[in-house]
């Protein structure tokens, strides 16, 4: 598999850093969207304030992580340096001058997910891009982030969750695919006795969430037997129990970063198989 995921976990200054940074990032999203098309590895992205106290940002991309975060700290300095600015124990900046520092640092916040799933695993970013421009096909689609928080009851429950998810991670991939919505998708400890759920999907959040409960339910109705104030289980029995729940705990993403907007998981499985086909036929 040649992508892979991050989550970085930039510690706050205080609840005043959290409220400036939640105002201050938005502007800054072109020139960092600009960057990310640039280097062309990225497939998604998005920041998101976690607490007063974290501010996470998350990405599905394809490659190694280091010459990831060195191509960030060249191509969107500025964005980082503004960031650093409301963060404990920063790195040196200007980041774009201090890239290896950059890539240090990036890597000690580096959470590491339990689960990681993509629907279309063989393909890269440009390769993406240059069958679709090949075939003349933007797609119409609507992509959007989930990102689903969900609070543990307690240290035990941490451990187990993680356990579980660890074992189940091959049959929740399995589940995941046969949803046929969700791009990327990943379960990641964060600490503080809270594990995140964070996907790219297409289509409307009810309607992602209707499918879902039929197909990922299982992982769920466990995981919520350590999470404190879950929703009725089994999901599939509530769903629109778990649509609620689903909204009220979701995070808003700051700018979110869309490698090759519009076209949905079936517009690039279809992509794949035509020029697969196609290929074929030249031979």
């Amino acid at each position: 598999m040649s992508q892979s995921h991050f989550t970085l976990s930039f510690p706050l200054k205080s609840p005043a850093d959290a409220k400036a940074i939640a105002e201050e990032l938005p502007p800054m999203m072109p020139s960092l969207f600009k960057a990310e098309d640039t280097i062309g590895t990225i497939h998604y992205s998005r920041f998101t304030v976690l607490s007063d106290k974290t501010l996470l940002f998350l990405g599905d991309f394809d490659g190694e992580f280091g010459p990831l975060m060195a191509d960030l700290a060249k191509q969107a300095g500025p964005v980082f340096d503004a960031v650093f600015q409301h963060i404990e124990s920063p790195p040196p900046t200007p980041v774009a001058d201090n890239a290896d520092a950059f890539v240090e640092w990036t890597a000690e916040h580096l959470l590491h997910p339990l689960t990681i799933f993509t629907a279309y695993p063989d393909v890269t970013v440009k390769e993406i891009k240059a069958i679709a421009a090949a075939a003349d096909v933007t797609g119409a689609g609507v992509l959007n982030p989930f990102l689903m928080i969900l609070p543990l009851k307690s240290k035990l429950a941490y451990t187990e969750v993680e356990l579980l998810l660890r074992v189940r991670a091959h049959q929740t991939g399995k589940d995941l695919a046969t949803v046929g919505t969700p791009h990327f998708a990943q379960f990641v400890p964060l600490g503080n006795l809270e594990v995140g759920f964070f996907t790219v999907y297409d289509g409307s959040f009810d309607t992602y969430i209707a499918d879902f409960t039929k197909y990922i339910g299982p992982v769920f109705d466990l995981v919520f037997k350590f999470t404190k104030d879950p929703p009725p289980s089994p999901c599939r029995k509530y769903v629109q129990e778990f649509i609620d729940f689903g909204k009220k705990i979701n995070l808003a993403p700051i700018g979110f970063y869309k490698a090759y907007p519009g076209l949905s998981v079936q517009d690039i499985h279809a992509l794949i198989a035509d020029n697969k086909a196609a290929a074929g036929d030249v031979k």
